[in-house]
This record gives structure tokens, sequence and C-alpha cells, in this order.
């Protein structure tokens, strides 16, 4: 069978006929995206709390099972049993914290994602000032606005921890859903 080229990506008929048939239902998941999106954005501390408490319930489960592996897999092996045991152990306890304290979760994790911005920020720009690569200009774009964004969290810290969360799940929602819309009407052209 021969593909159907769109740009560099080879697309196959079979795929482009099952694409073109379920166009519908991706524009109704954009749309149902989208407007998840918007809403998280205008009740951001409302989705940071449900998120941090997902993250916490994720930090339980994972903590559990690392502890379960601990005395199946690494009981009478030494200080391995002790590492695993005490990751199980902080992963749990974390878990928990997020759980029962969402507040303080998403505060402390919107410090931590204000550092990393910060500091990816940084080694961005460095790299891209170090190297000389063709089209660096718009890595040291990306690390100039990584540090600005950095920056503007950790300036409204704590504050910032009540929303900044739920703020970048629901861009992101938003953003997700318009790509889905975007692709129902291509899928409905071909």
């Amino acid at each position: 069978m021969k593909n159907v080229a769109k740009g560099s990506l080879r697309i196959s008929p079979e795929i482009l006929g099952d694409f073109g048939k379920n166009w519908g239902f991706f524009l109704a998941w954009g749309v149902a995206l989208t407007i998840l999106g918007i809403l998280s954005i205008s009740f951001s501390t409302f989705t940071t709390l449900v998120s941090i408490i997902f993250l916490g319930f994720l930090l339980l489960f994972s903590g559990v099972l690392v502890i379960m592996d601990a005395f199946q897999f690494w009981k009478g092996r030494g200080s391995s049993f002790f590492i695993q045991f005490f990751m199980g152990l902080l992963y749990s306890l974390v878990g928990l914290v997020f759980i029962f304290r969402p507040l303080a979760g998403s505060i402390s994790l919107t410090l931590l994602l204000g550092a990393v911005f910060v500091v990816l920020g940084v080694f961005r720009i460095f790299y891209s000032l170090s190297f000389g690569l063709p089209r660096s200009g718009w890595i040291l774009f990306s690390g100039i606005i990584t540090l600005l964004l950095g920056i503007l969290v950790l300036a409204e810290w704590p504050v910032s921890g009540l929303f900044m969360i739920g703020l970048f799940v629901g861009i992101d929602l938003l953003f997700l859903g318009i790509n889905y819309i975007m692709a129902a009407l291509l899928a409905r052209k071909l």
C-alpha cells in the first residue's frame, strides 16, 4: 500500500481512513478538554488542590508497592533492603501529607517548581550562549522565558502555591483540547 506524505510524516491510508471516520469523536473530545481547561484555569485553586490530592494517592500507592517489594525481594540483602524500605516509607509519608494537607503540599511543590524553572532557565541561557549552535536563539528565548517563569513563581511564593499548579494543569488541558479540535477539523477535510 502506498503511504500518503504530509511533510516528513508518512501516514498510511488505513490510519487516514480511521482518523477521518472518527473525526466527530476527536472534535467532541477536544471541546470537552478545552472546556475542562478553561474551568481549571478559572478555578485554579480548586484544580491545584485536586491535583495535589491525586498526586498524593499516586505517591502513597507507589510507596506501598516499594515497601512490599522491599519485603518480597530485598529482605535479607543487607543495606539494599533498608534503602528500598525507607524509600517506600518516604513516598508513603509524602503521599499522606499531600492527601491530608494538600495546601501545604501545593505550597512546597510550587517552591520546588519555581526553583527548578530558575535553574533550567539559567542552564538553557548558558547553553545557548556557550556553544553557538544554529538556531540557538530559540534555546536562548526558551531559557529566558523559563527563567522569568521561575522568578515570577518564586516572587509570589507562597501565594503562588495556591493556584500555580492548577493554572499549569488548566493551560495544558486547554492546549491539548485545541490540538484535538484542530486534528478533528483536519480529519474531516481528509
